[in-house]
């Protein structure tokens, strides 16, 4: 499909994509009275997912990005604009990320699928849903597309995909967030990261993982090589990104999807906008404004009225439910 020309247009202060990506996280406070419901993995584990619901036929699943939750800023504003419209939505939280360590040593990947497929079967199986959508921010907008590229027979309920802040090449995001500017960023990540790899290895003393290693990691790069790899057993930090990355899996999405990526978001490299293979796919549309930072898109200092994004997520619900 064509790239899609956006509409975002924020004013002066938001054209700085360091304000624009942290605006939203340091002034929005916005609460959710969430029902958590837990459910089982195949593996002996369990996945916390918190609901918002309004009683409508249309429900959104919303994954969030590295380190995040279902209490990100950004989660919470689009889930609380769409239960505004009388949409239900579900925050899934990826493993370790409830409140709650998970019982497995490892927890969550950038490519780890086979949950958000549990997490779709469960819902289909247990609600009654005629419209789902799913909603994936960054690492969680990478695992929406490469499980909608990836799976064969995605379910007829699920009517439409949307991504926004997406790292599709994940060794160009890592090298992306390796450079000086973005070292606030990635400090900040490799810091959560590495505290709850301790506890991991406090828990389970006999796997085999080097805390010098970890200790020492400087990069995610670094730290996919001494924990990321070893745990879900991949050759390597090359060899992770290169089977994660959502970018080769595009080509194969047949279900409607809306990829929105800023043209200055500070986590992303050049090659994490897949132009060519978005206009050979009329199922994706792809947007990339010049503005917009990582998982920004604000237009205002007042919060309440920074739904850009929100409205966007609604439109392109709205025209694929109408169609």
């Amino acid at each position: 499909m064509p790239i899609n020309e956006s509409k975002y247009t924020p004013n002066f202060i938001f054209k700085n994509k360091h304000i624009n990506t942290a605006f939203k996280t340091l002034v929005y406070h916005q609460k959710i009275n969430y029902k958590r419901e837990r459910i089982e993995t195949p593996d002996n584990d369990f996945l916390d997912l918190d609901f918002s619901t309004k009683n409508s036929e249309t429900c959104v699943i919303a994954l969030h990005g590295l380190e995040g939750s279902a209490t990100s800023k950004y989660i919470i504003s689009a889930i609380s604009y769409l239960n505004n419209q009388g949409i239900d939505a579900v925050a899934v939280n990826f493993r370790g990320c409830s409140g709650e360590p998970n019982k497995q040593p490892y927890s969550y990947h950038s490519g780890k699928t086979d949950d958000l497929s549990l997490v779709i079967n469960y819902i289909i199986k247990n609600y009654t849903y005629k419209n789902i959508f799913l909603l994936g921010y960054s690492m969680g907008g990478n695992i929406m597309l490469k499980y909608l590229g990836e799976t064969e027979n995605i379910n007829p309920i699920i009517k439409g995909g949307i991504a926004f802040s997406v790292p599709c090449d994940l060794k160009g995001s890592a090298e992306a967030l390796s450079s000086k500017h973005n070292k606030i960023y990635l400090n900040r990540f490799l810091k959560t990261l590495k505290d709850k790899t301790f506890k991991i290895i406090h828990k389970y003393p006999t796997i085999n993982l080097s805390k010098e290693k970890i200790i020492n990691s400087k990069t995610f790069e670094d730290f996919d090589n001494a924990v990321t790899a070893p745990l879900f057993h991949f050759k390597n930090a090359e060899d992770y990104y290169s089977k994660n990355s959502s970018k080769p899996f595009i080509k194969n999405i047949k279900t409607p999807t809306l990829l929105v990526n800023a043209l200055d978001d500070v986590f992303l490299s050049e090659t994490c906008y897949p132009y060519k293979i978005c206009k050979n796919n009329k199922q994706v549309t792809f947007e990339t404004p010049k503005y917009g930072g990582h998982v920004g898109f604000n237009t205002s200092f007042i919060t309440k009225n920074n739904t850009w994004g929100e409205q966007r997520i609604l439109q392109f619900i709205t025209s694929i439910l109408q169609n």
